[in-house]
């Protein structure tokens, strides 16, 4: 099986697995942050380490990029807790950063 993560709309990246669509992460940028929010593995996939290869990739992007993150989806927020290499590029949730998320 073939894993693949890419940009696939301004506001989220996708994982596909045989070139099918199985999970995404989605974020807001604001003031040179990228804020992610929501991640998703379609049921069926979850359990086999696809959402963290997500969020890795998503990371590696994000710091390629020259942006920080802000972890606000609890899966991204565990990934960064127990990866310490990502904690130079987190930044704290604040006030102002929940109020730019969108509703759903």
């Amino acid at each position: 099986m073939t894993t693949d993560v890419r940009r696939s709309a301004p506001d989220r990246f996708e994982i596909s697995l045989d070139g099918t669509p199985v999970g995404f992460t989605q974020f807001v940028e604001l003031d040179g942050r990228r804020v992610f929010f929501h991640t998703e593995v379609e049921p069926g996939h979850e359990g086999q380490g696809l959402a963290g290869t997500l969020v890795r990739q998503a990371l590696e992007t994000t710091r390629a990029e020259g942006l920080r993150v802000v972890a606000v989806c609890p899966f991204v927020k565990k990934y960064v807790e127990t990866h310490p290499e990502w904690s130079d590029l987190v930044d704290p949730i604040t006030r102002d950063i929940l109020k730019a998320l969108p509703r759903h």
